[in-house]
């Protein structure tokens, strides 16, 4: 199925073992997630997953919300060799490990690489880096969907939304990349990723302020 040139393929449950095997041969994987809302796991639910090769398709599975019975996606999730690629994973790493019962392994944050790298902005939402790296002006406007409703009712507009969320990552990860080290901060990057499990922790323990102020 065919959006905007963007190859798009539909998922209820789980992906099936022909595209586990097909994803599973990339060295990395853009990830993003839908939920009900911003309250995960305490209010709302995991709605969708999203992967993209970064050879603009997106692969776009709504999990089954009775059990959450996923043992496809999991392992691509908990494949140490497969580079997940995401944008504030702080959010979707937490509901990804709390519905889907997995540990998440071998992440890259742009949104943290962003912050640490692109110190002459304060701007460091998806939609800006897409624009400064890809030269690609999203529409933000249906990230307030009913993401919960069946994956066939969903609009074109809609999974066209969910696609840009990962279908660009791999090119703002690789330009990220280059500036951390061109700036002598990947390490600082790497120490921010070791923490990020556990500011999920945090998150999910209800201490959602930063606990390091005064």
């Amino acid at each position: 199925m065919s959006l905007s040139m963007t190859k798009i393929f539909k998922f209820q449950g789980d992906i099936d073992t022909k595209t586990l095997g097909e994803l599973e041969k990339h060295s990395s994987l853009a990830v993003d997630t839908e939920g009900s809302g911003l309250q995960i796991p305490h209010r709302d639910k995991l709605s969708l997953v999203q992967f993209s090769t970064g050879n603009n398709d997106a692969y776009i599975i709504q999990p089954d919300r009775k059990n959450y019975k996923a043992p496809n996606i999991v392992k691509i999730l908990e494949n140490n060799k497969i580079t997940k690629i995401g944008h504030y994973l702080r959010y979707d790493i937490s509901g990804l490990e709390y519905f889907l019962k997995c540990n998440v392994k071998n992440i890259f944050d742009t949104k943290i690489a962003s912050r640490l790298c692109r110190t002459y902005t304060q701007s460091h939402g998806l939609k800006e880096l897409v624009m400064e790296f890809c030269n690609k002006k999203l529409d933000k406007k249906l990230g307030s969907s009913d993401w919960n409703k069946n994956i066939d009712e969903l609009t074109d507009a809609q999974l066209q939304y969910c696609s840009n969320d990962v279908i660009y990552l791999h090119k703002i990860k690789d330009e990220l990349y280059k500036m951390l080290v061109r700036e002598n901060r990947l390490e600082l990057y790497n120490n921010s990723i070791l923490f990020l499990k556990t500011r999920i922790k945090l998150d999910q323990s209800g201490f959602t302020e930063d606990i390091f102020q005064h």
